[in-house]
């Protein structure tokens, strides 16, 4: 297995403009992340994908390699898929979020581990500790999953609906916006057309489930609150 690392990263977020540029004590956020990912030991090679010339710039000046892409990816997975095309010869990627400045290398090692399973196409981390907060939280990414540990569905709401059942203690999942790929399905998912229930949710990984691919659900145990509004860092700056 042969390992590209991709962080995509965009400036012009609709919740958090200029994200990937923010100073979280003394480091940008984009060097959080990069740094982070650089731990983990079966990487082999680490790329941030930009079509920002603010954020190419600063990844070369912290020593970062880094690409710029063209500018009309509409998501972080068909950025991946471009930056793929100069890697050939690398057989699994790895998407690492951008606004997940505690990323562990252990946390990616983890998620590569999936692919010992040769049928895995795609496989992504959940964490087990979802708050009572974190369920009414349409940032907070709700999982359901299967008894293979496949995907069954993504949410922003509390699924399943709990009305009927209220003292049942479910094992409710919190995804941490990880993927890994083996490198020809990275490609197939790059020319899917959206559907309904992607659009819905405004949950890329939807129109995974919708055209029939499985999600491996990676289960750890390593806390890592992402940037996704302004508020969101007052949670992850007692961690750095």
């Amino acid at each position: 297995m042969k390992v590209l690392g991709v962080i995509p990263a965009r400036y012009g977020s609709s919740r958090f403009p200029g994200k990937p540029l923010i100073d979280l004590k003394g480091k940008s956020m984009i060097q959080r992340v990069y740094e982070g990912a650089q731990q983990a030991t079966l990487l082999d090679t680490l790329i941030v994908a930009t079509d920002d010339q603010r954020i190419y710039d600063e990844v070369r000046r912290f020593g970062g390699q880094v690409v710029l892409t063209r500018a009309d990816h509409q998501s972080g997975t068909e950025r991946c898929a471009e930056v793929l095309t100069h890697f050939a010869d690398h057989d699994t990627i790895i998407n690492i979020q951008g606004d997940e400045p505690l990323v562990s290398g252990l946390q990616l090692d983890q998620l590569l581990g999936a692919f010992t399973d040769p049928s895995v196409q795609i496989a992504t981390l959940v964490h087990p500790a979802v708050s009572p907060e974190d369920l009414i939280n349409v940032n907070r990414i709700k999982v359901l999953e299967d008894h293979r540990h496949n995907a069954i569905y993504f949410s922003r709401s509390a699924l399943p609906n709990t009305h009927y059942a209220q003292n049942l203690d479910f094992p409710w999942l919190r995804h941490i916006g990880l993927y890994a790929y083996k490198s020809e399905v990275l490609s197939q998912l790059a020319s899917l057309a959206p559907c309904a229930l992607e659009q819905a949710e405004s949950l890329e990984q939807l129109r995974w489930l919708y055209y029939g691919y499985h999600i491996r659900l990676v289960h750890t145990d390593i806390e890592t609150p992402n940037i996704d509004v302004p508020a969101d860092l007052e949670k992850v700056l007692p961690f750095l």
